[in-house]
């Protein structure tokens, strides 16, 4: 597991926004993955995807490296965010863009 927690540090340290989600972007494999790409789009900033179904020790590995249960989740500058409710929560409330916006994240191109 070791191994496993050095990826997900190495992914989540070398990207400003990470989304563990279930498929791609432009194929999400869940409801709840296509909202938090949804809801990303819609800030129009840059962001990695990770597709947690292509590589089983990271869909188990992210649980316990957040500490979070459930996929998607979402990382800003490494710091855990929360799933798609937690975004969707955020978004509403205008706090996902400031969140955004204050960690001067890059914009979509």
């Amino acid at each position: 597991m070791s191994d496993t927690n050095e990826r997900l540090s190495k992914i989540v340290g070398d990207n400003d926004v990470v989304l563990f989600m279930k498929g791609t972007p432009l194929f999400p494999q869940c409801g709840f993955s296509s909202r938090a790409v949804a809801i990303l789009d819609h800030c129009g900033v840059a962001y990695e995807s990770v597709d947690v179904l292509q590589d089983m020790d990271i869909r188990q590995g992210i649980k316990a490296f957040s500490d979070w249960p459930t996929i998607p989740q979402l990382y800003v500058k490494g710091e855990f965010v929360g799933g798609s409710d937690i975004m969707m929560e955020m978004y509403q409330a205008g706090e996902l863009q400031q969140l955004l916006d204050d960690a001067q994240v890059a914009k979509a191109s």
